[in-house]
């Protein structure tokens, strides 16, 4: 097994290169092996695997800086870095990242996990490099998905600018070329990339420069065969227009293609994109044939490619799928926006159903905002449905062009709060904190899946701009009603009334609560429950009269505390002069909160229904 003695990339460089494709294999097998048991992304990284090798086999890590956009292709390169030891533990509580995390290792050039950074990350690099008079590579590593975000073009366009160091590598799995022209593209980069053809070219360049009066005539002439040549035989002509030298495509599963070419460029300077060709799931065939089912996976049988059986409860993703279609067909105005992420946001069905009203508009969340926010201003009611974390990304635009016009946007933020194994870059901890002080937004969240239902129903009818945000996983298998109503805005829940101790729940923690309760009250402790419901505007009758009744009060939020919903409870009270009430406030702290399972980070910050009691039970001391 040559796997089990490459413990770094100078272990890597040892192996010939006809050794590599055995050790492809190899790791392969061992992706297989793990990610089966453990879970995590398979198959971006099984595509992946010769392109990592190569790019560790030909470039100095940590010397040189390789920057994976997003991370869930980078399994490999965790594995050649010192960590196949510990790859039993990613994404496991306690364990190693999903992703790059510079904490981790001096291979992990940056810290990665949402899309479209890399090239901005690695030409900055670059240019310090350059300040400091540094001859080191920066790579990008980036796949044609994260290539729609808009903050790859704009790097792309200072990169061309500058002329600094940078290597783009464009991991395209979804483009297909003719295996001829593709061979052939493959043939013309490695020549032109050659240091026989380099050397030619410019000393034909300074031969033309120095002819008289002709000479820089056929210079240019010569500039432009050689570009319309590229452009006819590669599709790099608007990499070549934004300032980069185009190079490919290359066969991605070809090593000694990708080791011939990468050797080569080690050597040039300037902005150079490569463009290589990989399939997801390479090798598994399940994975080859159904990619997206692939791309994020749980336990699952490598021999038959089936995981473990679905519980019989519905996620929240699923309802809120399966309410949205429901009232689409009622409503012809409403229209369905995601960002790449259509299955992961349960709106499949909505895109099979309703075609001409579903629009994926790749990574881009800014612009699905101000794309949701041009549909209402012409009486449509458009529906957003990203997940909590990725949200962030479009801040300015729910501000400015959502709120501020006061336009009817529904946003649908899933995965909010703790989302459990992929971590503090997927975690939807603070969008209740970013969100709640715009003016005239309306933010909800639903104690179970059928409040859900009614809270969609709400928010798309408000006529105001509203967020509505709901946890990862399933529900609680309550009954959903057919008919769907739209609750009175701004209106909480009084689920039980106690005289000691009031506990003021939203959305995930109102259950817990419910729990914690009970036990409470047969401690003695008499609590009463409350399901805020409405973020903002809060049920000030309501909040107000518990406070008063029972002068204790604790809130309780999967969101972090800073500026969240018990910071609103708080400011609340303030404003009306209620000194004497006691509050405290449960959420999550002032830190990162790293993977692991949902439950387990519940706990360990306190919100599930044990540390609500033990932390009632200390607060009523």
């Amino acid at each position: 097994m040559l796997l089990e003695n490459i413990y770094s990339p100078t272990d890597l460089k040892k192996l010939k290169p006809e050794q590599l494709p055995v050790l492809a294999a190899e790791i392969r097998t061992f992706l297989l092996e793990t990610v089966s048991t453990t879970g995590g992304h398979l198959g971006s990284n099984l595509g992946t695997v010769e392109l990592s090798i190569a790019l560790h086999y030909c470039f100095d890590s940590p010397n040189d800086n390789i920057i994976w956009d997003v991370g869930h292709q980078a399994y490999t390169h965790k594995i050649l870095t010192g960590r196949r030891d510990r790859f039993h533990t990613q994404r496991q509580y306690k364990g190693i990242s999903g992703f790059p995390k510079r904490c981790e290792s001096e291979h992990d050039a940056f810290g990665v996990g949402h899309a479209s950074t890399s090239i901005s990350a690695g030409l900055g690099m670059a240019a310090a490099a350059g300040i400091e008079g540094r001859r080191n590579h920066s790579i990008a590593v980036i796949g044609d998905g994260s290539l729609t975000g808009g903050m790859a073009f704009e790097a792309l366009n200072q990169a061309g600018h500058l002329k600094k160091n940078l290597i783009v590598i464009l991991n395209d799995n979804e483009m297909s070329i003719s295996k001829n022209v593709g061979a052939f593209s493959a043939f013309i980069s490695r020549k032109m990339t050659g240091r026989y053809y380099r050397d030619l070219k410019k000393e034909m360049q300074a031969l033309l420069k120095h002819i008289p009066a002709f000479g820089t005539d056929i210079l240019h002439f010569a500039r432009r065969a050689e570009n319309s040549l590229k452009g006819f035989l590669t599709p790099g002509a608007l990499f070549e227009a934004l300032g980069f030298d185009y190079i490919g495509p290359l066969d991605g599963h070809n090593l000694q293609q990708l080791v011939d070419v990468f050797k080569n460029i080690n050597e040039l300077d300037g902005p150079l994109l490569v463009h290589v060709m990989t399939t997801k799931g390479k090798g598994y065939q399940p994975a080859e044939e159904t990619p997206a089912k692939y791309h994020g996976v749980g336990v699952f049988d490598v021999a038959t490619g089936k995981g473990a059986p679905k519980p019989d409860i519905k996620s929240y993703t699923d309802v809120f799928g399966e309410t949205l279609v429901q009232m689409a067909s009622e409503d012809s105005k409403i229209i369905a926006i995601t960002a790449a992420m259509p299955d992961g946001t349960g709106l499949n069905p909505f895109s099979q159903r309703f075609p001409e009203r579903f629009f994926d508009v790749g990574i881009a969340e800014q612009h699905a905002m101000t794309f949701a926010a041009g549909l209402a201003v012409e009486g449509f009611k458009p529906v957003v449905a990203i997940y909590s974390t990725f949200v962030q990304r479009a801040y300015d635009q729910v501000f400015h062009d959502i709120c501020l016009q006061n336009l009817p946007v529904t946003i649908v933020m899933d995965r909010a709060g703790l989302v459990g194994d992929d971590g503090p870059t997927h975690h939807g901890a603070f969008d209740l904190s970013y969100l709640r002080h715009l003016p005239g937004l309306l933010i909800m969240a639903p104690k179970d899946e059928n409040e859900l239902r009614h809270m969609l129903k709400t928010a798309i009818y408000s006529g105001v701009p509203c967020a509505l945000r709901y946890p990862r996983g399933a529900g609680y298998g309550v009954a959903l009603d057919c008919d769907l109503k739209c609750l009175e805005i701004g209106k909480g829940e009084q689920l039980i009334i106690g005289s000691d101790l009031t506990i003021i729940a939203v959305g995930a923690t109102v259950y817990p609560a419910l729990q914690a309760a009970e036990a409470l009250g047969i401690n003695g402790i008499s609590t009463g429950v409350v399901n805020a419901r409405f973020v903002k505007p809060l049920d000030k009758e309501l909040l107000l009269g518990v406070a008063r009744q029972s002068g204790m009060i604790m809130t309780v939020e999967e969101n972090a505390l800073q500026g969240g919903f018990g910071s609103a409870v708080l400011e609340l009270f303030h404003d009306n002069e209620l000194h004497n009430v006691k509050v405290r406030r449960l959420g999550l702290p002032d830190q990162y909160v790293e993977q692991g399972s949902q439950a387990q980070l519940r706990k360990d910050v306190g919100i599930d229904a044990e540390g609500i009691i033990a932390a009632a039970i200390e607060f009523m001391k």
